[in-house]
């Protein structure tokens, strides 16, 4: 997302607003919500994961790690009835419209072309801009990409747009576009891409990720595990490890580790305490013995995130 805004929109300012966090429900316990919802906020600060944010606060001091807006969802919408359409969207601008206030409404429950063409776009369009504040149009069925592109250019053609420093078109800005359906790390680049080809800025979008987002990995994925690698024993230290003769994928690191940072790439390596040869051992303890020894702000995460990602690209 970073990358399509560098080269589509005039800044990344919205960028920790741009993936917003639907997956609690897909996730297998509380306890994993709050914290595939935590890792998420160290990134952005979009959320409907509440455990995700209580488990920020509680653990890592952030009084309010992440931010939400007033959304429909289908059934509030469709218990209006479907010759009510209008009304039910006509609710939402009163309820939540406002200056410097943002409302999403999903608009597929019937037909999202007669929604954008005919209710947002000519009925409800002089009360919406009247109002004023950001309406967020959601799709949530077909295509994620012919989808996204579609309502955003209809949206264009409703509401007008503007060409940004960067030659790219912009819809104005009471009116924006949250893709919901279908998002992965893979459509999110497709979707982002068929923008691009045409001309639409990554500024009229935001996404929101359900199940592909909190508990699609694990492990595995990384080929990563936590083992113990040394012991004491009467005083003495001795390694431990594994290293399976049918599976050497598997095989642990062993002995008393320290990390450094390879200044040749920029990275860290792993390496046993013995070899520091007088260079920085970057571990420290904050877990011993049951208790946590040492504490971490979440704005102390999010800024370690940030260098690391420097690092990384």
């Amino acid at each position: 997302i970073e990358h399509y805004l560098q080269e589509t929109a005039d800044s990344t300012q919205g960028l920790p607003f741009k993936l917003h966090d639907f997956g609690a429900r897909g996730a297998s316990s509380e306890a994993s919500a709050a914290i595939g919802g935590a890792a998420h906020l160290v990134n952005f600060q979009g959320s409907d994961t509440l455990s995700g944010v209580l488990a920020a606060r509680r653990y890592y001091n952030a009084e309010m790690a992440g931010f939400s807006i007033p959304a429909a969802e289908h059934s509030t919408v469709t218990a209006w009835g479907r010759e009510n359409e209008a009304s039910a969207y006509r609710n939402m601008i009163e309820q939540f419209g406002g200056e410097e206030r943002l409302y999403a409404v999903v608009s597929d429950s019937y037909d999202l072309w007669h929604a954008i063409d005919n209710l947002w776009g000519q009925q409800l369009k002089d009360e919406l801009l009247e109002r004023g504040g950001t309406l967020v149009v959601r799709p949530d069925s077909g295509d994620p990409v012919t989808v996204v592109v579609e309502t955003i250019e209809r949206l264009m053609a409703r509401f007008g747009e503007q060409t940004n420093q960067r030659g790219y078109r912009v819809l104005p800005d009471s009116i924006r576009v949250i893709q919901g359906d279908g998002v992965s790390v893979a459509t999110i680049d497709a979707i982002l891409s068929a923008m691009k080809a045409k001309r639409l800025s990554a500024d009229n979008i935001a996404f929101g990720m359900g199940a592909e987002l909190l508990q699609k990995v694990n492990r595995d994925t990384y080929g990563f595990a936590m083992k113990a690698s040394a012991i004491e024993i009467d005083g003495q230290w001795q390694d431990v490890f594994k290293d399976p003769v049918t599976d050497q994928g598997k095989r642990s690191k062993r002995g008393r580790l320290a990390l450094v940072r390879d200044e040749r790439s920029g990275g860290y390596e792993t390496l046993r305490e013995t070899e520091l040869a007088g260079r920085t051992n970057l571990l420290q303890t904050v877990f011993r013995n049951g208790r946590i020894v040492k504490r971490y702000s979440f704005a102390e995460v999010r800024a370690n995130s940030e260098g690391n990602s420097r690092i990384n690209s």
